[in-house]
């Protein structure tokens, strides 16, 4: 089996995103998908699919493609953790509520299960079904609840003191939505999703379209 340090972290990315495809097929009563669908699917070539899921160890049949429940579970193996992970958001407004919602249900094996925030209204409240928690209570949610991974949606100005704050109280994997980029020790895996630059890059290619038409 293919070791998990040995898969470079786009070909974690498209194994998500190839897990999603294949669960929409699947609901579609598909059985079988080939390279190109999957492709097609996610606006990639048939070569890239063939390449990552050969990197996992997995082959499909020139007659039939892939087998979707076997390739579902064999990514389940390599993404989730036998166990399930949990996560928390930090911050519970607009874009937080949003991503709680968003997120309840979609998987079995990670969940987001605890949100903080420090306005009073807000917090002592249930959101699709996760409980939001003063922000004091954090350290203390995190470690009884066994959580290690948080998102965090608060303002720019308090993305510094809380990536700090989570990485002091155990939480070893970080989702930053907010504008400002934060720093964590090299055991803390940080993603950093920037909204502007991923605007500003469709509104290059937009403007670049509409230059050659």
């Amino acid at each position: 089996m293919i070791m998990l340090n040995k898969l470079p972290e786009k070909t974690i990315e498209r194994l998500s995103q190839y897990r999603r495809a294949l669960l929409i097929s699947l609901n579609n009563l598909k059985h079988h998908i080939y390279s190109h669908e999957l492709a097609a699917m996610l606006h990639i070539t048939p070569v890239q699919v063939r390449r990552d899921i050969m990197l996992i160890g997995y082959s499909g049949t020139l007659r039939h493609g892939y087998e979707i429940k076997e390739l579902i579970n064999l990514i389940g193996a390599i993404i989730d953790s036998e166990e399930g992970q949990k996560a928390c958001v930090v911050g519970s407004g607009n874009l937080g509520k949003a991503i709680v919602s968003y997120f309840n249900g979609k998987r079995t094996k990670l969940t987001i299960v605890a949100a903080f925030d420090i306005n009073p209204d807000k917090v002592n409240r249930v959101y699709a079904g996760v409980p939001c928690y003063h922000i004091d209570q954090m350290s203390k949610i995190i470690k009884s609840d066994n959580i290690t991974m948080a998102i965090m949606t608060v303002p720019g100005s308090e993305a510094a003191r809380v990536a700090e704050s989570l990485v002091i109280v155990g939480i070893k994997g970080i989702l930053n939505y907010t504008p400002t980029p934060v720093n964590v020790p090299d055991n803390v895996y940080l993603q950093e999703y920037d909204m502007i630059t991923s605007l500003e890059k469709i509104a290059y290619f937009v403007k670049k379209n509409s230059q050659e038409f």
